[in-house]
């Protein structure tokens, strides 16, 4: 099947928790489609979080697939603690006290876990609890107490360790909490790819997190959780210097009427690919397949407009977590995903990109737009730090983006970035042998297929971030032979196939000797050879020897090579690989030189 066909645009988040911490259903999640995996801080202990990260990372490598782990810190929730009897019933009229004293709650009062209740929290304020499952008005403050006085508007159950929201009240919670601190210092020594900050007020929140980062040596990307009243009012602030986002619409659900949710999404979808930064949507996609094998209508709808609004992700939480589906949930998102981008994809690139102008900015969206024009297999960039795929991906190209890099853990990053699919490859010494071994790579995954068109991108300051300046346009060549190569060259030329040395009398200085073994008969000719093929495959043979001590690359063991190279066809030799390539990807030894 065509890559272009095959690759599923829109990554897939999908929380681990109980349901998911068994072996094979990890591993079916991933062959389901789980690109990112999260680990919720809230809950579990750090040798569970440790058990699960050493888990992903074996089967990752035993499925030859990146998986990128997401650390969600837990932040300064506020909650309810824990009462008498676990959980307490109130009616609509109730009176009820909130107070930050530590006690066990009963009818009339619960504790709250926040010092400052009574000193920020005014009457008149509106109080919800349990995801706005029950509300109350504070009537009356006391300040001596350090209690709330509430009158219930909306009843229903309390139970222990509730959340608790004050929406348009501004508190002065700190978004790291000192159990933060020790959560992201334990995520950054297990080698998390990305971390999530959650209950971001402000710039100065995301400026904190990055320094503590920073100073313990670390680069992990941080993803910012738009969940608070005042993070909206500041929103283009915090995203210009935040790593990715979240719409987490759960807790954004109470701060804000429901209603301005949808409206906010979009905008802050929207204003993520302007940045070229990766967006998550989250909370309650599949909720229903938390018990039901099958989703709602609306369910599909609400991933299916996501998507259409230009998400880079969507995320399951309970679903996987604790659900009785949690594999069926991340095929449904996946079916849902590919159905919806086939509509997507067929309105074009739709992206014309917000972003400053630069020539990273010009060169990534002509490279979509050249893609597309000549229906391109599929866009390959070289990327050391992620950066020149992410602004690739900004624009949305119809085309599938193969981002090459040398670095596992960038591998796992971009698996969070709309269209991109890593390949790992070795920082071979120029972009020319690095996008030819890349292509070998895709072809061997079947990504790619002989005769494809790929549109070529990278920086010519290799290693450089942001220095991106070159398109190139070239096709998938053909692999006509593996064998063991000595040497680390790579070199291209005219094939000599011979069967004996009489037929190698009138041997060109640059050629390669394409012949069943070599002996004493053949030296002068590889004295002159640009590189040795022999279907002889011992790495001590007559070529392998005398072409280590000339200097000559060689390539043994490459069955029957003088039947399938044609005499006077154009070779490249890769012996770093063992590979000889047809077509030439380098200059060809004593071939003039072709002007353009």
């Amino acid at each position: 099947m065509p890559l272009r066909n095959s690759v599923r645009r829109t990554k897939i988040v999908a929380t681990i928790g109980p349901a998911t911490q068994n072996a094979d259903v990890l591993r079916e999640l991933i062959e389901a489609g789980a690109t990112t995996l999260r680990l919720n801080f809230s809950h579990g202990s750090h040798d569970d979080h440790q058990r699960s990260i050493r888990l992903i990372r074996q089967i990752s490598f035993e499925l030859n697939q990146p998986v990128g782990i997401l650390q969600d810190l837990q932040g300064p929730k506020i909650r309810l603690g824990k009462f008498e009897h676990g959980s307490i019933q109130l009616a609509k009229g109730d009176r009820f006290v909130l107070t930050s004293e530590i006690i066990p709650g009963t009818q009339e009062r619960a504790c709250v876990t926040y010092d400052k209740l009574a000193q920020e929290v005014p009457p008149g304020s509106t109080i919800l609890l349990d995801d706005g499952k029950v509300e109350m008005q504070v009537e009356s403050v006391d300040l001596v107490a350090q209690e709330l006085h509430c009158r219930v508007v909306v009843g229903g159950t309390l139970s222990n360790n509730k959340g608790v929201n004050f929406p348009g009240v501004y508190l002065s919670v700190k978004a790291l909490t000192d159990k933060d601190r020790e959560d992201l210092m334990f995520g950054l020594n297990q080698g998390v790819d990305w971390v999530a900050l959650s209950f971001v007020r402000n710039p100065q929140d995301v400026l904190e997190i990055k320094e503590i980062i920073h100073a313990a040596g670390k680069n992990v990307p941080v993803i910012v959780k738009i969940e608070k009243h005042e993070a909206i009012e500041q929103m283009e602030a915090i995203l210009s210097l935040s790593d990715g986002v979240m719409v987490a619409r759960g807790d954004l659900g109470v701060e804000l009427p429901a209603e301005e949710v949808p409206i906010l999404q979009k905008r802050l979808i929207a204003m993520s690919n302007a940045l070229g930064i990766p967006v998550i949507t989250a909370t309650q996609m599949l909720d229903s397949m938390v018990s039901n094998p099958r989703p709602t209508r609306a369910e599909v709808s609400d991933i299916a407009n996501a998507i259409l609004d230009g998400t880079d992700a969507v995320m399951l939480s309970n679903e996987t977590a604790v659900g009785k589906f949690p594999v069926e949930a991340v095929a449904t998102m996946a079916k849902v995903a590919v159905c919806t981008e086939q509509e997507g994809l067929s309105l074009g690139d739709r992206n014309d990109g917000g972003g400053a102008r630069s020539i990273p900015n010009a060169i990534s969206q002509a490279v979509g737009r050249i893609a597309s024009q000549l229906n391109a297999a599929a866009i390959m960039t070289l990327t050391k730090s992620g950066a020149t795929a992410r602004n690739v991906s900004k624009y949305r190209p119809q085309t599938p983006i193969l981002a090459v890099t040398p670095h596992v853990h960038v591998a796992r990053q971009l698996q969070l970035v709309w269209g991109v699919r890593p390949l790992l490859v070795l920082d071979l010494p120029s972009s020319t042998q690095t996008f030819q071994a890349a292509m070998s790579v895709a072809q061997e995954k079947t990504l790619l297929n002989d005769g494809d068109l790929v549109v070529l991108t990278a920086g010519t300051l290799q290693g450089i971030s942001g220095s991106t300046d070159l398109i190139k346009v070239d096709v998938v060549t053909a692999v006509l032979g593996r064998g063991v190569g000595i040497g680390e060259a790579s070199v291209s030329g005219r094939a000599r196939v011979a069967h004996n040395s009489l037929e190698v009398n009138d041997f060109n200085d640059g050629e390669i000797l394409v012949v069943p073994h070599t002996s004493a008969d053949f030296v002068e000719a590889i004295r002159r050879a640009g590189g040795i093929v022999t279907e002889d495959d011992s790495p001590t043979s007559h070529a392998a020897v005398i072409g280590l001590r000339l200097g000559v690359p060689v390539i043994v063991g490459v069955k029957n090579a003088t039947e399938i190279i044609r005499d006077g066809s154009i070779l490249t030799l890769d012996t770093r690989r063992g590979l000889i390539y047809s077509g030439a990807l380098g200059p060809v030894k004593n071939e003039p030189a072709m002007s353009f």
